[in-house]
């Protein structure tokens, strides 16, 4: 008999997600700014310019290509994940607050599109 390891919810989130939404949907870039926005993205994070965080620029190029993105970054956004910072200190990456996972997947395909 096989063990199955537990899934998180997030991942399982991310993973129908994936298997849901059509990968070639444009990103709605003025509701992916107005979530991120509400949840002070901006204060560590620059479109172009680095910030406490990587732009997002950044975020995008370090994932392009690699089919895991989508699911990555969520899991990231949704579960306080570490993030790792220049000076070497981690800390819980904040929680994006949206009772709608839809949204935070409109936030990631926005990012990963720029």
């Amino acid at each position: 008999m096989r063990s199955h390891a537990p899934v998180s919810l997030a991942a399982t989130v991310a993973a129908c997600l994936m298997i849901l939404a059509p990968a070639a949907q444009a990103a709605d870039a003025d509701a992916a700014q107005a979530l991120a926005r509400q949840n002070n993205c901006f204060r560590c994070h620059g479109v172009d310019k680095a910030k406490d965080g990587p732009a997002w620029k950044e975020v995008a190029a370090k994932y392009k290509g690699k089919a895991e993105a989508q699911q990555k970054l969520f899991i990231h956004l949704t579960t306080g994940e570490k993030a790792k910072f220049a000076d070497e200190h981690e800390e819980e990456h904040k929680i994006i607050k949206s009772p709608d996972a839809a949204k935070t997947k409109n936030l990631i395909d926005w990012i990963l599109s720029l």
